[in-house]
């Protein structure tokens, strides 16, 4: 018995030097809002008090295009898309709960059903009836879910390298995901939160590596510790995964075109097949020597293949 609990004194010791040593404190809101706020950036009060935050681009009477970013992410993911899109179209990105300048929300819940009513909220505050919906990741899968609750309100949906389908991740999950998973461990997430697995993740996500600079490391690092984001973060992996989104896939009639890069090691290829098979009708786009943000890493041909798909599809 002795040896056990001088084994857990050890343990939490080393714990306590951990945070000690390698803690890296929370960012103030305001001071994120500060330096990544900058225009076209807004912000938007939900009905449950969530400041959401929003990029609203292209003309006013343009067929609308709004897109969801993935997991630990942010609308910036959609920039290069935007800048090649909004003149032909409104582009619509927003900050998800738990993320970007968003970050935590009044309510506490980081559930994909939020995530879906956040979405149609957001979409309601700008009256938009009906428009393209598009996602990439755990906002593919966001996506897709609300294409399956409001049908009537999407006109053409665009999933890329979207969750959802998939039972298992790919080979290079990155470490910050696995950790998040792990409890007790996934604690001192809280406090700790190193620049090098913010490289580390977006290396194992990214084949492009010539993409990755030091400003969108930053970016990624300094919205991670925004303010109650980290809290958030961990209450979102700690959610259980839902089946509804695959229980109802045969509900998605709405023109669909699917993106995946062929080398995505978090998502695998396999996931975009399991897609295309279970809505009828769907159009797959897989890029070579491409990874996990085809809009990102491929940004040309990706927002290409999109304007073709909203003008043709």
């Amino acid at each position: 018995m002795r040896k056990i609990i001088l084994g857990v004194l050890v343990l939490v010791a080393a714990a306590i030097g951990v945070v000690w040593a390698f803690s890296t404190p929370d960012i103030p809101r305001g001071d994120l809002e500060a330096k990544y706020a900058t225009p076209p950036s807004q912000f938007m009060t939900l009905p449950d008090g969530a400041r959401v935050h929003l990029r609203d681009q292209g003309p006013r009477d343009a067929p609308v295009l709004v897109l969801i970013h993935g997991s630990n992410a942010s609308l910036f993911t959609w920039e290069p898309w935007a800048k090649r899109l909004d003149k032909k179209f409104r582009v619509v990105s927003f900050d998800l709960p738990g993320h970007g300048l968003t970050g935590a929300v009044p309510d506490g819940d980081y559930s994909q059903e939020a995530m879906v009513r956040v979405t149609k909220e957001v979409a309601d505050k700008l009256n938009f009836d009906k428009f393209a919906l598009g996602g990439n990741s755990m906002g593919g899968a966001v996506a897709a879910r609300f294409a399956e609750e409001y049908p009537d309100r999407v006109t053409h949906l665009i999933l890329v390298d979207a969750g959802g389908m998939n039972e298992t991740f790919g080979d290079h999950v990155p470490l910050a995901f696995r950790l998040a998973r792990i409890p007790v461990v996934n604690q001192l997430m809280l406090y700790v939160t190193p620049r090098s697995i913010v490289t580390e993740g977006l290396n194992d996500a990214i084949v492009h590596k010539e993409i990755i600079t030091s400003a969108m490391i930053d970016s990624y690092w300094d919205l991670a510790r925004m303010q109650g984001t980290r809290a958030a973060t961990l209450a979102r992996f700690e959610l259980p995964k839902s089946a509804a989104l695959q229980q109802n896939i045969g509900k998605i009639t709405m023109p669909t075109l699917i993106l995946w890069g062929a080398e995505d090691h978090v998502l695998p290829v396999e996931a975009a097949h399991a897609y295309a098979n279970a809505i009828h009708g769907s159009k797959l786009i897989i890029y070579p020597h491409t990874g996990h943000i085809p809009q990102e890493e491929v940004a040309d041909q990706s927002a290409a293949a999109v304007a073709s798909f909203l003008c043709n599809g």
